[in-house]
């Protein structure tokens, strides 16, 4: 059996759900700290000018201390869901499968949310139920560095220096300017490929 431990990410990257659906069973981290610049509270997506960032806000730290990752809170002072929908709508309105999926997502950005942990893990149930990916999952009550016998993918996390993809293309509704543009968002893949979504994730590989 082939166990994967994974950071809970904002609806989370294609390389995420490779892993995710190559493996027996996940261990999601949920006693690290939070750290800047990774994909807990972003996400990239296709636009129509290339890649398009799209950021939780999130309220810092008054000190200096670390946060655990478990109780930053979502900064609502911005209509930052407004935004974040408008977005995907520009870039996927057209695509094969929005309209089949849009309604399953709408509700995401419709009331306001309080902890960016909690709503990533509500993010990802949406996509796992689209998807209809059923792998069954926990999360770690303690932090361990350097943990043993399961396979340590946490790395994925990171949106600086990650590792370099060479996923298969699919077809992108933008990818007439500037080409294809690897491991966005998993709403890419799933708005762009709708069923065959699990077959990609299948046949991809990270490891």
């Amino acid at each position: 059996m082939k166990t994967a431990l994974l950071h809970p990410m904002y609806f989370g990257t294609i390389a995420q759900y490779v892993a995710i659906a190559q493996s027996d069973s996940i261990v999601f981290e949920n006693e690290d700290n939070y750290q800047k610049q990774t994909y807990r509270n972003r996400t990239y997506i296709y636009g129509a000018n290339g890649k398009l960032l799209l950021t939780i806000p999130i309220k810092h730290s008054k000190t200096k201390e670390k946060i655990l990752y478990r109780d930053v809170q979502i900064e609502n002072d911005f209509q930052w869901q407004i935004l974040h929908w408008r977005s995907l709508e520009a870039a996927y309105r057209t695509s094969p499968f929005f309209e089949y999926y849009e309604d399953e997502l709408l509700h995401l950005f419709k009331t306001p949310k309080k902890y960016l942990l909690d709503f990533n893990y509500e993010c990802m149930q949406v996509i796992m139920d689209c998807l209809q990916l059923e792998v069954p999952f926990t999360k770690t009550v303690l932090y361990h560095k350097n943990p043993k016998e399961i396979t340590d993918l946490r790395e994925l996390i990171r949106a600086k220096k990650e590792k370099a993809f060479t996923f298969k293309p699919y077809i992108q509704v933008f990818e007439n300017k500037q080409g294809f543009l690897t491991n966005l968002s998993i709403l890419d893949l799933l708005f762009n490929e709708g069923t065959n979504a699990i077959p990609y994730l299948e046949n991809q590989s990270i490891f």
